[in-house]
C-alpha cells in the first residue's frame, strides 16, 4: 500500500430542498414556527468510502445527478459533508467551474494574483509564474481588461492557466478538458499529462470513458450518490459502458 492522499470515510451529503416558495423572511419564520414549512431531504451522496493513494489518477463516472460534482466540491473543501470525514494531504488545485472564483470587476492580471492567493500561494511565487500563466492562457492582449468583459471561454482559459501553473499535490478536474477550442483542449490535455509525470494525484470527472481510459489508472461509478463500483480504469469503464448501453442508468 502506498501513502493515501485522500481518505473518505462514511461520508454523506444532504441538502434541504424547500418545497414551497416563501416570499419574505417574516412569512418564512411564521411558517417555520407553525411547522408549515416543508423541506425535502435530498441526499446527494450516501456512505461514501474511498481511499485514493498518492499518485493515483481516479476517474469518476456517472450519469447526470449522480453526485459527481458534489463529491469533488466536498473533497476540495468547498462544501462540508453532513456526515463522515474527508481527509486530504497536500495542496489541492480544484479545477471546478473554471474561473468561477474570479472577481468580475478586476482585470485578468489582478485576478491571477487573487486566484493564486486563494490557493495559498505567495505574491512572489505568482510573480515567478505570471508570464507563463499569461502565455498559456493566450490572453496577453486582454490581461488588463476587467474579467466581466471576458467570454466564458476566456475565463475558463485563464482559470485553467492559473490552476495548472502551480504545483499541486492533488488535482481535481471537472469536465475541464472541454474548455476552449480544439487547439486549446489539446494544449490543456498535454499540460495535465505533464503534471502527471510529477506523480500528482488526480480526480477526474467525465462522461467519456475514452477520456478516463486516456488519463486514469483507476475509476469509480457513482449512481444516485452511492459508489456502485470501483477498480481499475479498464474494468470500470467497461462496466460503465454496459450500464449506459443497456439504458439501466436512466
Amino acid at each position: 500500500m502506498g501513502e493515501p492522499a485522500i481518505v473518505i470515510e462514511n461520508m454523506s451529503m444532504m441538502f434541504n430542498l424547500n418545497k414551497e416558495k416563501v416570499d419574505n423572511l417574516k412569512e418564512y419564520f411564521i411558517k417555520l414556527v407553525t411547522h408549515k414549512l416543508h423541506f425535502t431531504e435530498f441526499w446527494a451522496l450516501r456512505n461514501i468510502n474511498l481511499t485514493v493513494e498518492k499518485g493515483d489518477r481516479v476517474g469518476i463516472l456517472g450519469l447526470n445527478g449522480a453526485g459527481k460534482s458534489t463529491l469533488l466540491k466536498v473533497i476540495a473543501g468547498v462544501m462540508k459533508p453532513t456526515e463522515g470525514t474527508v481527509k486530504t494531504k497536500g495542496v489541492i488545485a480544484p479545477m471546478l467551474e473554471l474561473g468561477a472564483g474570479f472577481d468580475l470587476n478586476y482585470s485578468g492580471k489582478e485576478n491571477i494574483y487573487l486566484y493564486g492567493a486563494t490557493m495559498g500561494y505567495s505574491r512572489k511565487y505568482i510573480d515567478e509564474k505570471y508570464d507563463e500563466i499569461v502565455e498559456f492562457s493566450e490572453l496577453k492582449d486582454f490581461i488588463d481588461v476587467p474579467v466581466k468583459n471576458y467570454s466564458s471561454g476566456m475565463k475558463a482559459r485563464l482559470g485553467f492557466a492559473i490552476a495548472s501553473a502551480v504545483d499541486p499535490d492533488i488535482l481535481i478536474l471537472d469536465e475541464v478538458l472541454s474548455v476552449g477550442d480544439a487547439k486549446f483542449r489539446k494544449k490543456s490535455e498535454n499540460k495535465i499529462r505533464s503534471m502527471f509525470d510529477k506523480g500528482i494525484t488526480v480526480l477526474f470527472v467525465s462522461h467519456s470513458t475514452s477520456q478516463v481510459l486516456n488519463i486514469c489508472n483507476k475509476a469509480i461509478i457513482l449512481e444516485h450518490g452511492e459508489i456502485i463500483a470501483q477498480g481499475s480504469a479498464e474494468e470500470i469503464c467497461r462496466q460503465y459502458d454496459e450500464i449506459v448501453n443497456s439504458g439501466k442508468g436512466k
